[in-house]
């Protein structure tokens, strides 16, 4: 991993705000002591993550669940949007917005199906409204509308982009794509070998070429883990 001094500069497009502080949200009495940038003895960097308020989600249009257990798996999935060139904050919390659209207007779903989403200019946006707040809490999750069959079971992460027609990710996004994934890991002691990609779980091309990157993902997770 490189130097934490040094993320800013290795990473322009916005992975410079993995070094802020713990993600709010919880009552302070029901979270176990949060991961800090650099602290010893921290298994893994805790990444910024723009929370449903921060960047305007519309209210769930029903009642979310919040399963009083652990996920036991993270699911990688791709948003099926445009490959934008726009890296900016900005544009993270516009496509937060089109995926919560579509999936409350034309799925009839109750809120966003992933638990988080991953911009391609590597900023970080919670999904589902609560998933931020149990995941900082590391004891129980939101029941997401991601994976049929597996949505009791794990923690859904989409990455914004179409990458079923041989586009790559960028590094931005692939970057803090792993930062998440090691968090989440560490906070809901999932295995680094417990991360799939949708097409595992059922006939569908996503999350395109995201899914041939899995082992490589699985092992910087480890890395970064144990980093």
């Amino acid at each position: 991993m490189f130097p934490l001094r040094r993320v800013a500069e290795a990473f322009p497009h916005g992975v410079a705000h993995l070094l802020a502080g713990p993600a709010g949200g919880a009552d302070e009495e029901d979270v176990p002591e949060p991961l800090l940038v650099g602290q010893a003895g921290a298994d893994a960097v805790e990444p910024d993550i723009d929370s449903s308020s921060a960047w305007g989600a519309r209210s769930p249009q029903g009642t979310i669940s919040l399963l009083q257990y652990r996920p036991s798996r993270i699911i990688v999935h791709h948003t099926v949007s445009t490959n934008s060139t726009d890296y900016s904050r900005a544009q993270a919390h516009a496509h937060a917005h089109w995926v919560q659209d579509l999936h409350l207007d034309k799925n009839g779903w109750v809120d966003t199906g992933y638990h988080f989403l991953v911009s391609r200019g590597g900023w970080i946006t919670e999904g589902r409204h609560g998933s931020l707040q149990a995941l900082t809490g590391g004891r129980n999750f939101v029941l997401g509308s991601h994976t049929s069959g597996q949505n009791t079971q794990a923690v859904g992460i989409a990455c914004e982009g179409a990458y079923h027609a041989g586009a790559l990710p960028p590094d931005a996004q692939w970057d803090v794509l792993v930062t998440l994934c090691a968090y989440t890991c560490v906070r809901y002691g999932i295995p680094s070998a417990q991360i799939y990609g949708h097409k595992d779980y059922g006939e569908t091309l996503c999350p395109g070429v995201y899914h041939d990157m899995l082992p490589r993902l699985r092992e910087e997770v480890a890395a970064a883990r144990s980093a």
